[in-house]
């Protein structure tokens, strides 16, 4: 899909975090030019700044998921849940790209340091919760921690429709959630990138398949859209479900596999499309309230390149698939006339 220069230049005018991805992903950049401005991550703008607000023990924050003395605090009472705790830090960290070697000592520090807020538990084998579990697999598995436990854990705690829920644990649920079941499918595509581990496949892609007979917007039961959060666009996304972070999944998974997109995701991917303002920017959503440690995308209703950036590319991939399948199409038909 070609970019428009003016949406290309906007889009490269960024923070390092998002510019080596535009350059990926958008631009054609060869690996030498995405890679070098992938290397100051660690050292310059959101990435520097957030390292640099990490703790002398390895956590940020004080805690494991929260921020030391969240519970029991008035911050408990406010909407939302504040973003500036341990994990939250590494999974963004790592989703922006910063090397695992700028975290020197880290996953050692945690394990010496953090315990989960529930039942007082060690880092990095996790706890109850499966979307905590899935941050904390791919977080292992970027800095090299042996998480080959934790991986295991996701099949043993699928649920029978095939996905998982954040709520089984406590015995709350027995039907798979959106959020949770994508959010355990991203972890688990991570966690075979960094480690070559494909014992979790059969998982992620039951997963999957979950989300694909649903055509990532519907019920099962009834057919209809199964909440508003499908087509509310945000960055950070943080846990939460979008047709937009599906697509960006099932796309990382494509590419990863080698495989083309699904025709399932097809009404999906109009729905982002429609989304889409004349000039090939996607608006801010309503930002999920909390404590940051400082802003990295606009406030609601202005233009986001984040969002920009996930959204052309998802179209791209889209896009380009169903070029090349049209081209074979009519490869086929003239060579059989």
């Amino acid at each position: 899909m070609a970019i428009d220069p003016k949406l290309l230049d906007w889009l490269l005018d960024a923070d390092p975090a998002i510019r080596w991805q535009v350059e990926r992903d958008l631009a054609g950049a060869p690996p030498e030019v995405w890679e070098a401005t992938r290397s100051t991550v660690a050292t310059t703008g959101f990435g520097a700044e957030l390292l640099a607000h990490q703790d002398p023990d390895g956590q940020w924050a004080g805690g494991a998921y929260f921020p030391a003395g969240f519970f029991g605090s008035a911050e408990q009472e406010e909407p939302g849940q504040p973003w500036v705790g341990t994990t939250w830090a590494l999974k963004d960290l790592r989703e922006w790209g910063v090397d695992a070697g700028a975290l020197t000592d880290t996953a050692e520090r945690l394990t010496a340091n953090s315990r989960w807020e529930y039942d007082d538990l060690p880092y990095w084998g996790g706890e109850v919760d499966v979307c905590i579990n899935s941050f904390t697999l791919a977080n292992g598995a970027w800095l090299d921690v042996d998480v080959t436990l934790l991986a295991a854990w996701f099949s043993t705690h699928r649920l029978a429709d095939g996905g998982w829920n954040c709520e089984a644990e406590e015995g709350d649920s027995v039907r798979s959630s959106f959020h949770s079941t994508l959010n355990a499918v991203r972890g688990l595509l991570a966690y075979e990138s960094y480690t070559g581990d494909s014992s979790v496949r059969e998982a992620r892609q039951g997963g999957e398949e979950y989300l694909l007979t649903r055509r990532l917007l519907n019920r099962a039961t009834t057919g209809e859209r199964v909440g508003p959060f499908v087509d509310h666009f945000v960055y950070p996304n943080r846990h939460r479900y979008s047709a937009l972070a599906a697509l960006d999944h099932f796309r990382d998974a494509s590419l990863a596999g080698g495989t083309p997109p699904d025709p399932r995701l097809a009404d999906a991917v109009e729905l982002v499309r429609a989304a889409r303002r004349s000039d090939g920017i996607w608006l801010q959503g309503r930002v999920l309230p909390g404590r940051v440690w400082f802003d990295t995308d606009v406030p609601e209703g202005e233009p986001s390149k984040w969002l920009t950036l996930i959204g052309s590319r998802v179209l791209a991939w889209w896009d380009d698939a169903d070029s090349a399948t049209a081209q074979q199409t009519h490869r086929r038909r003239m060579d059989g006339s």
